[in-house]
């Protein structure tokens, strides 16, 4: 096949030319293949649709077989692919990749000449689940593939990458995200595109319903803070939006899991719907933390835009949607203040990574934060 064929059967993959690079031209002589690749960058920019087709491509001789393969893929029917997804509430446990990857990767094809396993968010892996992988990454059989996956480049351990061939995927350029947002307003979706920084589902989950709820949160926040007033608690709204995120996630892990219960043997539900259910709790909790660090971010960048706007360059403006409020709040603002506001948010997005309590933080913050912007004779 030519290279514009393998090309066109990695859909999305013109938009990488540095993943084009390394995975077209690895199809096509096959000897060149690595046995561990690190697809890194933006979450939404197309990492695990092309990992799909990369691992479609590996488990078949023949287009035609590449396209059923992917399908199979889709539905988790392939008996030689194996995707892994972090279990843990802020990270990857050993138990999701001993049995999956470790020991699976010991075990021959079924019916393929490979074997392929994806994992997903490799930069949440703690150490004991990272030195549980190092001999299948230093030494994995020859029939086996390994692609791994980051949003966060920077935060994969050493050790994991170092033994990875690296794929980098770039941010999509904010007007095509807007673009492949549908019916939705123009300047929202332009805002919704440029706030998402280059993440396409973000750019979706802030135009939907509850992305409203998201940003009206994170403005309500910030503007109340620019206001000097913590009267009416603002960050109660973050927290009851944070709230629902993690409940959703819940409920549809219990869906899953009813389903998943009709399959297993009687003897081992109890076990199984226990399991279940821990991971449920694991996944709310990841959820809402995943959903607050995003309202602050979205309140980080409100300060941003407001600087933009005390510093005459609204061009430059994200939240275009918000042109009037944000001249409101940039009014006779000081923009060293404005910094120092930013700076503020993003301590407390790292001191929640550290599992501080979320509600003491965010008032905490807002406090702070009104402290900074008062005016004289306010507060």
């Amino acid at each position: 096949m030519s290279a514009d064929e393998l090309a066109a059967a990695l859909p999305g993959i013109d938009a990488h030319p540095h993943a084009r690079a390394v995975l077209v031209p690895a199809l096509r002589t096959q000897a060149s293949l690595s046995h561990a690749y690190l697809f890194h960058g933006p979450s939404g920019t197309g990492k695990r649709t092309i990992a799909r087709a990369f691992a479609a491509a590996l488990l078949s001789d023949s287009p035609q077989q590449a396209e059923q393969a992917r399908e199979r893929i889709a539905r988790g029917t392939h008996p030689d692919m194996t995707w892994v997804t972090p279990s843990g509430a802020a990270e990857m446990l050993v138990a999701d990749i001993e049995q999956p990857v470790v020991a699976g990767a010991t075990r021959t094809p079924f019916e393929s000449a490979r074997r392929v396993f994806v994992i997903e968010a490799v930069d949440t892996m703690n150490d004991q689940a990272a030195n549980r992988m190092l001999k299948t990454l230093e030494e994995p059989p020859d029939f086996v593939h390994l692609l791994l996956l980051t949003d966060r480049r920077a935060d994969v351990l050493a050790t994991i990458a170092s033994r990875c061939q690296p794929v980098r995927f770039d941010p999509l350029p904010s007007q095509r995200i807007a673009e492949r947002l549908g019916e939705v307003d123009a300047d929202r979706a332009q805002a919704c595109a440029r706030l998402a920084l280059g993440d396409s589902r973000l750019a979706a989950r802030l135009a939907s319903e509850r992305g409203a709820a998201l940003r009206a949160s994170a403005e309500g926040f910030v503007r109340a803070a620019l206001a000097a007033t913590t009267a009416q608690r603002p960050w109660i709204a973050m927290l009851e939006a944070a709230k629902s995120a993690g409940a959703s996630a819940g409920e549809r892990a219990q869906k899953k899991l009813a389903g998943d219960l009709e399959l297993v043997p009687v003897k081992e539900r109890k076990r199984y719907e226990r399991e279940g259910l821990d991971a449920r709790r694991r996944g709310e909790r990841r959820a809402r933390t995943q959903a607050l660090d995003q309202i602050l971010r979205l309140a980080e960048l409100w300060l941003r835009d407001v600087l933009c706007v005390c510093e005459g360059a609204q061009d430059l403006v994200y939240a275009v949607d918000r042109r009037a409020q944000l001249a409101d709040d940039a009014r006779e603002r000081d923009s060293a203040r404005i910094r120092q506001g930013i700076e503020l948010v993003q301590d407390t997005r790292l001191r929640l990574a550290l599992n501080v309590s979320e509600e003491l933080a965010l008032e905490a913050l807002a406090y702070r934060l009104q402290a900074l912007f008062a005016r004289p004779g306010e507060g």
